[in-house]
C-alpha cells in the first residue's frame, strides 16, 4: 500500500469510525458490534503508525493525549458561563413568568424544559470544524484549559460533521439555504463554541465503586465529583480510564439560529448527543407538567439530575432581558424538593458572623444525602429552633434544600427517650462577653461589640481578603488565623503593614512564602471602588449595591459625605441600606480605620477619576452595549474600563443607548442598534475611544 492508497483508507476508515460512534454515543443504537468497531479503530492506528504524516487532530486515535500536563492554562470565555437562579416552587416558577412579560413588554411566548444534569459544565470550541479547546466555568469569565481530557471522551465529536440523515432531523432539506450555509461555513471556516456537561451514568459510577472498593482504594461520593474530579486533574489517561459522557445544551456561536430549540436540533446534527426528553413548553402550565413527569421518571433516568431549566425560547427575547447579578433573567432552574434523612442531633453550637449575627449550628451524627455526608446543618435563629421545637440530642429530619443546603426540617419528638436538653440562647457572646441585643424587627440576636469582638474581627479578616474583597492571593483563614494568634494584626490595616521579617520566624512560613504573602498584599493595594466598598463588610452592601454606589459617586469622598437622602436616590440603595451605609462611615472607628487604610497607600481605582482623564470624550452617564467577542479584552475588563471611565453598561440596545461596541461574530443587538438608530463602534474604534 503506497502513501495515496493509505491516506484513502485512513480517511474512509475515520469517517466510518465517526458514523459508528455518532450511533452509539448520540443515538444510542448501533449497527456493528463492540469487537468489529474496536477492530476498526485499530487498523486505523496501525495505519497512522505506518504513515505518521496522516495523522491530524480530529483522528479518532487522538483522544487520550499522552504525557500529563504540568498545570492547566487560563482561558477567557468569550461569552461568560453564568450560573441559574433556583426555584423551588410553582408560585415561584409563575412569578418569574410575571418578571419575564413585566420587563420585555410582551406576553410570554414560548419556553424551552429540558433536564438539569447534574454533572460538570465545560465549553468546548472548534475552529474550521476541528475541536481546538475545551474549558472549565471557572469563575464564569476566566476558565480552565482542559482539552486533552475532554477529548478523551467519545460523545464529543473532535470533528464537525452535518448528519441530517443520521438524526432524522431535516436540517439542510427544510431550513432556508442561508441558514444551511451559515451552518456549513462556520464548519469549514470559522468558529462554533458548544456549551454541556460533562457526566456519568449511575450504572457505570456503581461498577466504577466497586472495583475500586475491590482495589481497597478510597470510593467516590456521587458521579458529579467524580466527573469533575476527573475533568480537572493533569493525566488523560486518568480521564480516559474513566466513562464519562458529554451532553450538549447551548450553541453560543450564532449559526442563524433564532429560538433555542433550534439549538437543540442543530446540535444533535452536528453529533452531539443532547436530552431527548427536552420539549417546547407553549405555557407555564406545560412547563410544570413536564417538570412533574420528570420528577416521577427521575429514580429511573441513567443519570443524576437535581431539577428542569427552563428558558424563554426565542434567543432575541432572551437576549433583550439581559442579566441580574451573574445570572440571565430568561432562565430558571425549577429544582426538585431535597432529599431527605434522618439523624440524631449532637448539639447545638452558635457562629459569631463579621456583623454580629449569631446563627445557631446543628452539629449532626454524618449523614449521607445524595452521596454527600452532611454532618452540619443551620437552625437560621432562635425563633425557628423554637418553631421546630428541636432538642439538643433528638431525632430530626435533614434536608438538602434544592440538593445543596443542609437543613434541619423537622423534629421527631416522638423518638425521644428523655436525655434530650433544651436550647437556650446565651445573654453573652461567647467570645467577648459583651451582652447581646435582638433589634426590633429581626430575628437574629448579635454582639453590637463591632471593634473589640475577635470572632467578628476574624471573620471581618477573611472578608476583606476574600476575592470579593481585596482578593489577596495566598491568604486564606488559615493564614489570617495564624497572624491574629500571634498578634501580628488587629484589623485588615495591619495587614498592609506586614513585611517578611514578621512572618519569616513563624513556623512552617518559609523564606519564600513569607515573600509571596507580602507581595501579595502590597499588590492587592490598588483595588476598584466596588470591591474596596464589598471588603469593609458593610452590612447590607454586596456586589450589586457596591457597583451602583461606585458608579454613583465616583469616590469614596462623596459616599462618606452623602447624606442619607442621597444615597437612598441610588438604585438598589433603599432606606435600610442607606442607613446601614451612613452608621458605618458615621463611626468613629471605622473612621480611624479608614484613615490607617489610605495611610498605608491603598489606592481606590474611582469609577470617574482614574480614567476619565484619560478618554477622549466625557463617559459621564454615556451607555454602552457590547455584543460579539473582543480579541483584545474580555468582555468583563470592557464592561469594567467603561464603569470606571464613568460610563453605563446594559445588556440591551434601547432608544437610550448611546454605543453599541460590536466585536466578532455580533448578535442581534447590532441588529435593534441600526433599528433604534444608535451610534456603533468597533473593537478597535471602542479602544481609541477609551484611550487604552
Amino acid at each position: 500500500m503506497n502513501t495515496t492508497e493509505a491516506k484513502k483508507r485512513v480517511n474512509k476508515l475515520k469517517a466510518l469510525i465517526n458514523r459508528h460512534r455518532f450511533l452509539y454515543h448520540v443515538k444510542d443504537t448501533q449497527e456493528i458490534s463492540d469487537s468489529a468497531f474496536d477492530m476498526l479503530k485499530h487498523e486505523l492506528f496501525q495505519l497512522e503508525q505506518q504513515y505518521p504524516d496522516l495523522i491530524t487532530p480530529d483522528s479518532p486515535t487522538q483522544r487520550v493525549g499522552g504525557a500529563p500536563l504540568d498545570k492547566f492554562h487560563k482561558v477567557s470565555h468569550t461569552v461568560p458561563m453564568l450560573s441559574i437562579e433556583d426555584v423551588f416552587k410553582e408560585e415561584e416558577l409563575k412569578d418569574w413568568e410575571t418578571y419575564v412579560e413585566r420587563l420585555s413588554g410582551e406576553k410570554a411566548g414560548q419556553y424551552f424544559a429540558e433536564l438539569k444534569v447534574d454533572g460538570f459544565a465545560v465549553s468546548l470550541q472548534y475552529r474550521d470544524g476541528v475541536f481546538q479547546t475545551g474549558a472549565t466555568r471557572g469563575n464564569g469569565t476566566v476558565g480552565e484549559d482542559v482539552t486533552q481530557n475532554l477529548k478523551t471522551i467519545e460523545s464529543i465529536p473532535l470533528k464537525l460533521e452535518l448528519h441530517s440523515k443520521l438524526s432524522g432531523l431535516n436540517l439542510v432539506k427544510d431550513a432556508s439555504l442561508t441558514r444551511f450555509r451559515t451552518v456549513r461555513t462556520a464548519l469549514e471556516k470559522g468558529e462554533v463554541e458548544v456549551r454541556g456537561e460533562v457526566y456519568m451514568e449511575k450504572g457505570d459510577f456503581k461498577k466504577f465503586n466497586e472495583e475500586r472498593k475491590k482495589r481497597g482504594e478510597d470510593l467516590f461520593a456521587n458521579p458529579r465529583n467524580l466527573a469533575a474530579g476527573s475533568i480537572r486533574q493533569l493525566d488523560p489517561k486518568l480521564a480516559a480510564s474513566r466513562p464519562l459522557k458529554f451532553l450538549a445544551y447551548d450553541i453560543v456561536s450564532n449559526l442563524g439560529q433564532t429560538l433555542h430549540s433550534e439549538e437543540h436540533d442543530m446540535l444533535r446534527s452536528l453529533g452531539f448527543k443532547t436530552d431527548p426528553t427536552a420539549k417546547v413548553c407553549g405555557s407555564m402550565n406545560e412547563v410544570v407538567l413536564y417538570w412533574e413527569s420528570i420528577k416521577k421518571k427521575r429514580d429511573f433516568l441513567p443519570f443524576m439530575i437535581d431539577g428542569v431549566v427552563v428558558q424563554v425560547n426565542d434567543n432575541k427575547t432572551f437576549v433583550k432581558l439581559g442579566v441580574a447579578g451573574k445570572s440571565p433573567r430568561g432562565i430558571r432552574a425549577f429544582k426538585f424538593s431535597g432529599l431527605q434523612a434522618a439523624t440524631r442531633v449532637l448539639d447545638i453550637q452558635l457562629q459569631v458572623g463579621r456583623t454580629g449575627a449569631i446563627t445557631p449550628v446543628a452539629i449532626l451524627e454524618p449523614v449521607s444525602l445524595a452521596g454527600v455526608t452532611v454532618s452540619r446543618a443551620t437552625l437560621h435563629n432562635e425563633d425557628e429552633i423554637k418553631r421546630l421545637g428541636v432538642r439538643i440530642g433528638d431525632t430530626v429530619v435533614v434536608e438538602r434544600a434544592g440538593d445543596v443546603i443542609p437543613a434541619v426540617l423537622q423534629a421527631l419528638p416522638e423518638l425521644r427517650g428523655g436525655q434530650e436538653r433544651q436550647f437556650h440562647m446565651p445573654t453573652h457572646c461567647f467570645v467577648c462577653g459583651a451582652k447581646l441585643v435582638r433589634p426590633a424587627a429581626e430575628a437574629i440576636w448579635r454582639c453590637p461589640n463591632k471593634e473589640g469582638c475577635p470572632a467578628q474581627k476574624r471573620e471581618s479578616l477573611y472578608h476583606f481578603a476574600s476575592k470579593k474583597g481585596f482578593d489577596i492571593v495566598g491568604l486564606g483563614p488559615k493564614i489570617i488565623d495564624r497572624l491574629l494568634d500571634e498578634h501580628l494584626v488587629g484589623d485588615a490595616a495591619d495587614l498592609f503593614q506586614l513585611r517578611e521579617g514578621d512572618l519569616a520566624p513563624l513556623e512552617r512560613f518559609a523564606e519564600k512564602s513569607s515573600q509571596n504573602i507580602v507581595s501579595a498584599i502590597q499588590q492587592a493595594k490598588r483595588i476598584p471602588l466596588s470591591r474596596f466598598l464589598v471588603s469593609l463588610g458593610i452590612r447590607h452592601v454586596g456586589e450589586e449595591t457596591a457597583l451602583a454606589l461606585a458608579e454613583y459617586s465616583g469616590g469614596i469622598e462623596k459616599i462618606q459625605k452623602a447624606s442619607r437622602e442621597e444615597l437612598e436616590s441610588i438604585p438598589d440603595v433603599g432606606s435600610v441600606v442607606a442607613q446601614s451605609i451612613r452608621e458605618w462611615f458615621d463611626s468613629g472607628g471605622n473612621q480611624k480605620f479608614l484613615t490607617r487604610l489610605f495611610k498605608a497607600e491603598v489606592q481606590i481605582q474611582s469609577s470617574k477619576s482614574d480614567l476619565g482623564g484619560k478618554t477622549k470624550f466625557d463617559l459621564g452617564g454615556k451607555t454602552f452595549v457590547l455584543t460579539g467577542s473582543l480579541e483584545s479584552l474580555t468582555r468583563e475588563k470592557a464592561k469594567e474600563k467603561i464603569r470606571m471611565a464613568g460610563g453605563n453598561v446594559s445588556e440591551s440596545v434601547s432608544r437610550k443607548t448611546d454605543y453599541v461596541v460590536a466585536g466578532k461574530d455580533p448578535g442581534s443587538k447590532l441588529d435593534d442598534a441600526k433599528r433604534f438608530g444608535v451610534k456603533t463602534l468597533t473593537e478597535q474604534e471602542f479602544l481609541r475611544f477609551l484611550q487604552t
